[in-house]
């Protein structure tokens, strides 16, 4: 199976502090209007809704700010009208990175992200420039502890994935974007729970920084652009062996 797919390289850092955390639940909230206005309120016909819900479920977001953000959504027109971009270019010695930003100031983003690449020994790049290095995939991660591996890979095949890995205590489940919702659902109703559940661009391949100062580099550019409130994910094809 998927060998060169590495949880490490992927993970993110939200949750691990509590000074994060407000700034995890208004990124999710964020996705939750998006889903709303794009969508409707009903999550069983809205997948983008299901799925923010599921996601904010899962960082122990309270129930009275989900419902606060659909309703925001829902019943105010004049409510901030967010927009989907994600910015693409190169971390240090050529490290693919690719943003996803959901704003109400194209402008501010743009000089934001752009910055943080320029501090690190980056540069932000065209449209393009490095998506052609990630694949879309749906992605679902499962605690392994007390789950038997061949048992899960094979619940995970048969719902219909199309890869499956195991690394760290962790299985990591891919599957085709137009498959994610049926498989999370079927593994969903067999009894597993998600560490994640959600859309991602995924590395087709991996790149290795030689230089300390450029890994340290790198992971205060990871840093400041998860800081900002506008950035929803990054993604990036560093392979961090010491993470």
């Amino acid at each position: 199976m998927a060998g060169h797919n590495k949880w490490s390289t992927i993970k993110n850092k939200k949750g691990k502090e509590d000074a994060k955390r407000g700034k995890v639940f208004t990124k999710i909230a964020r996705m939750i209007i998006v889903a709303v206005k794009e969508g409707g309120t009903d999550p069983e016909y809205n997948p983008a809704l299901k799925t923010a819900i599921e996601k904010a479920k899962a960082e122990n977001m309270p129930n009275d700010n989900i419902d606060r953000a659909i309703k925001k959504a829902a019943g105010d027109a004049d409510s901030d009208n967010f927009e989907e971009i994600v910015y693409e270019g190169y971390g240090p010695e050529g490290t693919a990175v690719m943003v996803s930003c959901l704003t109400d100031n194209r402008n501010r983003t743009a000089s934001e992200i752009r910055h943080a690449f320029d501090k690190f020994g980056g540069n932000l790049g065209q449209n393009g420039s490095v998506s052609y290095m990630f694949n879309r995939k749906g992605l679902l991660l499962i605690d392994g502890e007390d789950l038997d591996e061949e048992t899960v890979m094979m619940a995970a095949l048969d719902a219909g994935a199309e890869d499956f890995s195991a690394e760290d205590g962790v299985y990591e489940v891919i599957t085709e974007v137009e498959s994610f919702s049926d498989v999370r659902d079927q593994l969903k109703d067999e009894g597993y729970e998600f560490i994640k559940a959600e859309l991602y661009y995924l590395p087709s391949n991996y790149n290795t920084i030689q230089s300390e100062d450029n890994k340290i580099n790198m992971e205060k550019m990871i840093d400041i652009l998860d800081d900002n409130d506008d950035v929803q994910e990054v993604y990036h094809n560093w392979d961090n062996q010491d993470e």
